[in-house]
This record gives structure tokens, C-alpha cells and sequence, in this order.
């Protein structure tokens, strides 16, 4: 049974999952945080207008400078100066250090290229996306077409469909 929340979700994929997630995570009494690179807070957001997300949703860490990925996310700073921002174990560390520093049960953490330039050689709508939990660290990538919004939006999704998939 899907919860009200502020808006129409029908035509929202990602708002849908959102409503998915909440009920299951209030369910199984676990919480969730994130820390977002190319989606700004749009992980976190999506999921806080879902009515009851304040049960669930620890919080979420906006990183989206290369040094705030470190600084405050924990993402080692070789691995940053060597690879890139955007690149699978950053989407890893960013799990796993929003899941640390937030104390929720499960970590999100996304990077990638939301256009319309390459970032760190990464062609735009390259996307890394990875899901940290006690004894789990499972990441994709994703190639998403379309502008900055297409490409953000498509980011959101592809997270918090991992996020579900380890839930059912």
C-alpha cells in the first residue's frame, strides 16, 4: 500500500520507489542516509516527501566538491587525486561514509557526470551508484541519456532501486 505524499506520484518513478522504500524501511524499523555528489541532496529530498520519512531518513552529506567527498564523506584522498570523483569505489566510499557518519543501517553514495561536459574523463551521464550495509557493499554504473535533469533524475532512481532491491 503506497503512503500520500505531497505531489501526484504516478508520473514520478523515483517518488514511487520513494513511498516503496519508507513503508519497507519503517516495516523493518532500519533508517537510511546518503551522500550525493551529482544529485545535490536529490536522493534525500525525494525520499523527505514522502509522508513518515522522518522515521527512516537519517540524513545526507551534499558533497559535491572533490574536497567535501573527503572531508566530510571520508572517501580517501588518493583514491580522489588518482581516479577521479567520478568513479566506482568513490561511489563506495561515499556508502559507506554516509552510513558511518549519519549512523543509519544503510549508506547510499552516488558520483558521476551529469553533463553537458565530461568530468574526470567520465562522459556525461556516466553515473556510479552504491549501497553500504552491515556486511554489504554492492555499487553499479550507470550510463543515463539526456540533459543535467534527465541524467540527475535517472541517478535518484538507479539508487534508490538498489536500496530496494537488497530490501526484498
Amino acid at each position: 500500500m503506497s503512503t500520500p505524499v505531497d505531489g501526484h506520484a504516478g508520473s514520478d518513478p523515483a517518488l514511487r520507489l520513494a513511498q516503496d522504500l519508507v513503508a519497507e524501511l519503517t516495516r523493518r524499523g532500519r533508517t537510511v542516509a546518503a551522500a550525493e555528489s551529482l544529485t545535490a541532496g536529490l536522493v534525500c529530498a525525494t525520499l523527505a516527501r514522502v509522508p513518515g520519512a522522518s522515521a527512516v531518513l537519517r540524513g545526507g552529506l551534499v558533497v559535491y566538491a572533490t574536497d567535501l567527498k573527503r572531508d566530510l564523506a571520508g572517501v580517501d584522498g588518493a583514491l580522489l587525486a588518482e581516479r577521479g570523483a567520478v568513479n566506482p569505489e568513490v561511489a563506495a566510499q561515499l556508502a559507506e561514509g554516509a552510513r558511518v557518519r549519519c549512523g543509519a543501517d544503510w549508506g547510499l553514495g552516488l558520483t558521476g557526470a551529469a553533463g553537458p561536459d565530461a568530468q574526470d574523463g567520465a562522459a556525461p551521464g556516466t553515473v556510479h551508484v552504491a549501497l553500504a550495509g552491515a556486511g554489504l557493499a554492492q555499487g553499479r554504473t550507470h550510463h543515463i541519456a539526456g540533459d543535467r535533469a534527465a541524467v540527475r533524475r535517472g541517478a535518484v532512481e538507479a539508487a534508490l532501486r538498489l536500496l530496494r532491491e537488497h530490501l526484498r
